[in-house]
């Protein structure tokens, strides 16, 4: 038993965090690289590996040709047989010449962030849905890298950057790897069509879409679950869960809204897992309202703010109004919070006790209630299949049976509204 926990111990990854800090004329500050190496470690420690020490070089840019200047590098190799660790982590993205040459210079295996998410996300899908987008994801980041891995290419003993669909691929050629890229193209095509066709019946329906978004480990998933019997994985984890989950729930007026968990966001999310996972995040473009979920005791929590919008953004949601959700407010948090100029609303919560979750569910409502108006009609009984439309699409404030017909106070659309014009009464 000894010698078997033994050769476990030894398959543990040890790494090094490496990073690249701007002088001052960069946009990237002192602080930016600690919270960015703050969130590395959790990453690599959501991976399965150990960071055991840091490594941080100050330049104007980072190198072109290996990433870190000379000098620096050489003091990585002392520090590789210091903490007997097994690879750096760097925290940029690195092209494929800064890890063939990183590779060269140091004889150890590196890796960046993105080949650390990549792991995370194949790790953690679980759908078909999800492993495909996964592997076209881990597939477009090696077409690119397959002269210049070096090492890391033919290395399928384990560790970061060897899990998922894509294990088995890595000495693969190039032709083969398109030829796939082509297929899973054709596949997430498929899913992208019964995405559409899932919207079109919800439309029909007149259901208001509502999405929760937010920093990865916000606490998205604690709040569905709160809100409905979704059951999510909801672990203080980044990444705990990747899947879409979308449930119906009952506001407090009665009316019914779906209600989507989607993946979290990070600072730098690699491009090749924005594209991959667009139909998943296509349905924010649909969503009638966003809540955006922040952790109010994060420390970075403006810095996240700032990810999440910049990423909605770049999908082409900005105009979707906003509710935010500050989440965790049972824990310590600094005041004020962050102000947060975007959103429609601002709630503060605790999905863990369920504190204030009453009050956001009124807020949707209310926002909700002020893109529609409010009109009265009298629908003859002979009208029975309105009647039903109306009940299945509309939110309906009061209800009477009288000798005409059913008097109806409610919210509408423009379509609802139109087909109740001829029935409308001035009360």
């Amino acid at each position: 038993m000894a010698k078997e926990l033994h050769e476990l111990n030894e398959l543990e990854e040890r790494v090094i965090l490496v990073a690249v800090e701007m002088d001052e004329r960069s946009s990237r500050s002192a602080m930016d690289t600690d919270a960015c190496l703050d969130e590395l470690e959790e990453l690599v420690k959501t991976a399965g590996a150990t960071a055991v020490a840091r490594s941080v070089q100050k330049r104007e840019r980072i190198h072109p040709g290996h990433y870190l200047g000379t000098g620096k590098i050489e003091e990585l190799k002392a520090m590789l047989l210091a903490y007997d660790a097994t690879g750096i982590v760097c925290d940029d993205e690195l092209s494929p010449a800064q890890l063939r040459n990183l590779e060269q210079m140091l004889g150890t295996k590196v890796m960046d962030r993105t080949i650390v998410i990549l792991d995370i996300f194949a790790a953690r899908a679980l759908s078909g849905e999800g492993k495909i987008q996964v592997e076209l994801a881990q597939l477009k980041y090696r077409l690119s890298r397959l002269t210049g891995m070096g090492a890391s290419m033919s290395r399928l003993g384990g560790g970061i950057g060897t899990r998922g669909p894509g294990e088995k691929k890595l000495e693969t050629d190039r032709r083969y790897i398109k030829e796939r890229i082509a297929e899973l193209n054709k596949d997430a095509q498929e899913i992208r069509t019964h995405r559409e066709l899932l919207r079109a019946q919800r439309s029909k329906k007149g259901t208001p879409v509502i999405s929760l978004v937010g920093y990865t480990n916000a606490g998205k998933s604690t709040i569905l679950n709160r809100l409905s019997d979704a059951g999510v994985l909801a672990e203080d984890k980044l990444f705990a869960t990747l899947d879409t989950t979308t449930r119906k729930i009952e506001l407090p007026g009665g009316s019914e809204v779906f209600l989507t968990d989607t993946v979290g966001f990070i600072q730098k999310l690699p491009h090749h897992l924005v594209q991959a996972f667009r139909a998943t995040l296509e349905e924010l473009q649909y969503a009638d309202i966003l809540l955006h979920v922040v952790d109010a005791s994060d420390a970075n929590r403006a810095e996240h703010i700032e990810v999440v919008y910049d990423t909605l953004r770049s999908l082409g949601c900005e105009d979707t109004p906003v509710i935010t959700v500050f989440n965790k407010m049972d824990r310590e948090v600094e005041l004020p919070l962050p102000m947060d100029t975007m959103a429609r609303d601002i709630v503060q919560v605790s999905a863990q006790n369920g504190d204030g979750m009453d009050v956001l569910l009124e807020r949707v409502e209310k926002l909700l209630q002020s893109f529609r108006k409010s009109i009265t009609a009298l629908v003859p009984y002979t009208e029975g299949s309105l009647i039903g439309w109306i009940h299945g699409r509309c939110e309906i404030i009061r209800e009477e049976h009288t000798g005409e017909g059913v008097l109806l106070e409610v919210y509408v659309d423009e379509e609802s509204a139109n087909r109740l014009e001829k029935f409308k009464v001035n009360e």
